[in-house]
């Protein structure tokens, strides 16, 4: 049973043809990084459909990023396609993440590394780094939960080679039945590690297997050169290759999942996690390799979970309590006025002489 799971894991963890040794830098890391920047999720309930159209997001603030290879971040190496558009939103259960970037369209049904994919990293654990995924020193060998506690990074990969457009990917009941966070049908697939090296996917790991895992993500895709939706299989490669345009992917998951081993990140309304997301595409028609992505930043960045009084504090209003002081003012001068003016008649006028009944 453990070498099925291993063997599972192997297939379904980022890329299939990438090996341990591609994550090594090749040259000293260097960051020059804008701690300052932000990707705010604001209070959105009923906004978003995940289906690929993205018109639902229009009114939906963004953050444009320029690409930067994840292991070499210079400008000069940029992703020549164009800059990534992140935005986000939440209805107070599920967050939501979509994602655009310039690319011509490209797609092999069963080749991964031959088209657009996309994943995320949040931070979980205090000491968890951006670079290395989680800087745990430990190697594959040695890596558990004890040995690299406090560097515990929460990932999600979509690779789309064998996903339909449009469709929706991600936690299903097979898989979730089997409690990991794996998905065989479109690999939107829920992970957790520690650095390069020592990632898996949720419910497995070198030391314990938990039969609770779950994958809590679900997600699609597009691109704009599709010209219609309601694609099935037999429709791939469903576009023409090399049309330009841009991809599109929608993501959702819970604020708050079940996890219980520190495999999940944790969002709160009012709060920061950190984060960041990383690109792979197949420049000059290349096949990339694992850790040949691009990404975002080359340090985390925050993902504000704005609470729903957020956008009315933003426009200056007229407070209600304003207008009932007014109010109240106003009817006490018009009181005090009326009291003045009838005391002073009732002042002015004369007395009428008592006249007895019998005198009648």
């Amino acid at each position: 049973m453990l070498g099925r799971n291993s063997a599972l894991v192997t297939i379904l963890i980022l890329a299939q043809t990438a090996s341990l040794n591609s994550h090594h830098e090749s040259a000293h890391w260097s960051c020059d990084s804008n701690t300052d920047i932000h990707v705010r999720a604001d209070f959105k309930p009923g906004t978003i459909t995940l289906d690929g159209q993205v018109d639902d997001w229009k009114d939906i603030d963004g953050s444009a990023f320029s690409v930067l290879p994840a292991l070499d971040p210079d400008a000069d190496k940029a992703y020549n396609g164009g800059k990534m558009t992140v935005k986000a939103s939440h209805d107070g259960k599920d967050v939501f993440f979509m994602l655009q970037v310039d690319g011509d369209y490209t797609y092999s049904e069963g080749y991964s590394n031959k088209t657009a994919s996309v994943a995320f990293m949040f931070q979980i654990g205090e000491n968890a780094s951006y670079h290395r995924m989680g800087g745990c020193e430990e190697g594959p060998d040695t890596c558990t939960n004890k040995s690299c506690k406090g560097h515990e990074v929460d990932l999600m990969h979509f690779s789309i080679g064998k996903a339909i457009p449009g469709r929706l990917y991600g936690g299903n009941l097979v898989d979730n039945s089997e409690g990991n966070g794996g998905d065989r049908f479109g690999h939107l697939v829920d992970l957790y590690g520690w650095n390069p090296h020592c990632r898996y996917l949720d419910g497995y790991g070198p030391s314990v297997n938990d039969t609770s895992a779950q994958n809590d993500w679900k997600g699609t895709w597009w691109h704009s050169s599709l010209t219609h939706s309601g694609f099935v299989k037999d429709d791939s490669p469903y576009a023409s290759s090399n049309q330009s345009g841009a991809y599109y992917f929608e993501f959702s998951r819970p604020l708050r999942t079940m996890d219980r081993l520190q495999q999940d990140a944790q969002f709160t309304i009012g709060k920061a996690n950190k984060m960041s997301v990383a690109f792979w595409y197949p420049v000059d028609g290349k096949p990339w390799h694992g850790s040949g992505h691009f990404s975002i930043s080359c340090d985390w960045i925050l993902l504000d979970i704005l609470p729903e009084s957020f956008e009315l504090t933003k426009v200056p209003q007229r407070s209600p309590w304003d207008a009932a002081t007014a109010f109240s003012l106003l009817f006490s001068v018009v009181a005090f006025c009326i009291s003045i003016f009838v005391g002073h008649r009732v002042s002015r006028t004369k007395n009428i002489p008592f006249t007895p009944m019998n005198n009648l």
